[in-house]
C-alpha cells in the first residue's frame, strides 16, 4: 500500500520537478501548437489531465489484471495505444457535444492527444517503476497538471510577446522554442525541491 507521502512525492516530483514537456520533452506538439492563446491551452490542459489520469488508471488495471496473469507483458505498449486511442475518441465525442467552441479551437490537436508520446510515457512509466493503480493514477495526474501548468503559462507568455518588437529572424517559432528553453531552464530551479 502506498502511503500518503510516497503520493505526495509522486505528485510533486511528477508535475513540477520531472515535468513532462520542460524535462523530459515528451508531448511537445500540442505544446508548441496549442499555446497560442490561454483559454486554448487551458482546455487542451483539462483534455490531457482526463485523458491521462483515465489512461493511467485504465492502464494499471488491464496491465495487473489481464497482461500479468497471462504472461503477455509483452503486448502492454499494443494495449496501451489502443486504450489511450479509445479514451480520446471519448474526450473528443463529448466536447464535440458539450463544448463546441472548445472542441472548433483544439482543431486538429485533439485528435493528437492520441499519438501524444507523453500520454504513452506516463503508462509505460508507471510500469517501469512499478507503481500501483493508485500510484499510477497519482502520476497521470500529476504529470498531466505539470504539462498544464506549462502549457498556460507558455500561452501567457506568448500572448503577451505578441505586442513586442522582435528581431525578424525571431518572429514565430524561434522565439516560442527560446522561450520554452528558458521555461525548461526555470523549471530545473524545482529539482531542489526533492
Amino acid at each position: 500500500m502506498t502511503s500518503v507521502k510516497e503520493l505526495l512525492i509522486i505528485l510533486i516530483s511528477s508535475s513540477l520537478v520531472s515535468n513532462v514537456v520542460l524535462s523530459q520533452f515528451l508531448g511537445l506538439c500540442p505544446f508548441l501548437g496549442v499555446s497560442r492563446k490561454i483559454n486554448t491551452a487551458a482546455g487542451m490542459g483539462g483534455a490531457v489531465i482526463f485523458v491521462i489520469t483515465l489512461a493511467s488508471g485504465v492502464a494499471g488495471v488491464i496491465y495487473r489484471f489481464v497482461l500479468v496473469p497471462f504472461h503477455i507483458e509483452y503486448l502492454q505498449t499494443i494495449v496501451f495505444i489502443l486504450v489511450i486511442a479509445a479514451l480520446v475518441q471519448f474526450v473528443e465525442m463529448f466536447l464535440r457535444k458539450a463544448v463546441p467552441a472548445l472542441y472548433e479551437a483544439l482543431g486538429v490537436y485533439l485528435p493528437l492527444i492520441t499519438t501524444n508520446c507523453a500520454v504513452l510515457g506516463v503508462a509505460l512509466t508507471n510500469v517501469q517503476k512499478e507503481y500501483g493503480i493508485l500510484a499510477g493514477i497519482v502520476n497521470g495526474f500529476a504529470t498531466a497538471v505539470g504539462f498544464t501548468i506549462s502549457i498556460v503559462i507558455l500561452a501567457g507568455l506568448r500572448e503577451k510577446m505578441e505586442h513586442n518588437d522582435v528581431p525578424g529572424p525571431f518572429r514565430g517559432m524561434p522565439m516560442v522554442l527560446l522561450t520554452a528553453g528558458l521555461m525548461a531552464i526555470a523549471f530545473c530551479g524545482f529539482s531542489g525541491l526533492l
